[in-house]
């Protein structure tokens, strides 16, 4: 509403600014940089509502945590996605009771991040009593609004056991709407067309997703966009590209990519007559 509010203030009063800036404006440039300053301490790289140019954190760091409750709380009177993040920071700073009560508000507005965060409290019973039905419908929830986490969360909470199975073809339907935008709902849904979980395999189609998603440097996109290049899955066999794409993965950390390369260093495996590995020859 805050937010809203310096929008129609900006509209009203832009003509004026050449010769005075009103209490308003200034009131509307504090909160624009306390919701700056609240993204790049606690935002979630996973968060559907970030703005692209925000990388986020997978954690909020101990020495920001002051610091982004501080301008958190400020910013989250105009935005969920603030609302949100201060609970990330509250939940960092063991403030459990708050960090529930921001999501559930950042929740009530519609955030599916804060959904999401609510649903793994009540699956797990941390701090709150255990509540299967709940977390589902939240999971539920946030997937239909098109979060891929509540999608993935949902189809674990499907799984457990004495619950309902879980629903491949749904996942792959909910997945569908979220990799419109999100990398990865396109990795995930990449993979279940890849292996023919929940409908009809689909090389190509799971290429091209996969694809999508390692020009936004999702690792494990462009693990597997290795993979596909290196055996000509779903479009062409493309051997420097494929190490090309492995070392992008690499560099961001992903493990599998980084014995992909061994194994193209050393490509020759000498084995004894038990078949056990002796040695590798390298290049």
């Amino acid at each position: 509403m805050r937010t809203a509010l310096c929008a129609i203030l900006l509209t009203f009063v832009a003509p004026l600014a050449a010769h005075a800036q009103s209490a308003d404006l200034v009131l509307c440039d504090r909160l624009a940089a306390d919701l700056v300053l609240c993204d790049r301490l606690a935002a979630d790289p996973s968060d559907p509502d970030k703005p692209a140019d925000v990388k986020g954190v997978a954690e909020v760091a101990s020495a920001d945590i002051a610091t982004a409750i501080k301008f958190c709380k400020t910013a989250a009177g105009g935005s969920r996605r603030a609302m949100f993040e201060l609970g990330r920071a509250y939940a960092a700073n063991r403030q459990m009771a708050e960090a529930m009560a921001a999501w559930r508000k950042a929740a009530d507005k519609g955030s599916s991040a804060a959904m999401v965060e609510l649903g793994v409290l009540y699956g797990t019973g941390a701090g709150v009593a255990k509540d299967e039905a709940q977390a589902r419908k939240l999971f539920e929830k946030a997937a239909q609004a098109g979060n891929p986490r509540g999608v993935s969360n949902l189809a674990a909470l499907g799984g457990s056991p004495g619950a309902a199975p879980a629903d491949p073809a749904r996942a792959r339907e909910l997945l569908g709407k979220a990799a419109e935008t999100n990398a990865e709902a396109q990795y995930q849904l990449g993979l279940m067309l890849a292996s023919g979980d929940g409908g009809q395999k689909d090389d190509v189609a799971a290429r091209a997703l996969l694809e999508k998603a390692a020009a936004q440097n999702h690792p494990g996109a462009l693990e597997r966009m290795g993979a596909f290049a290196q055996e000509g899955r779903g479009g062409p066999k493309d051997a420097t590209a494929a190490k090309a794409y492995y070392e992008r993965a690499a560099a961001l950390g992903d493990e599998d990519a980084k014995k992909a390369l061994e194994r193209i260093r050393c490509p020759y495996a000498i084995k004894n007559k038990q078949g056990q590995l002796v040695t590798t020859l390298c290049f």
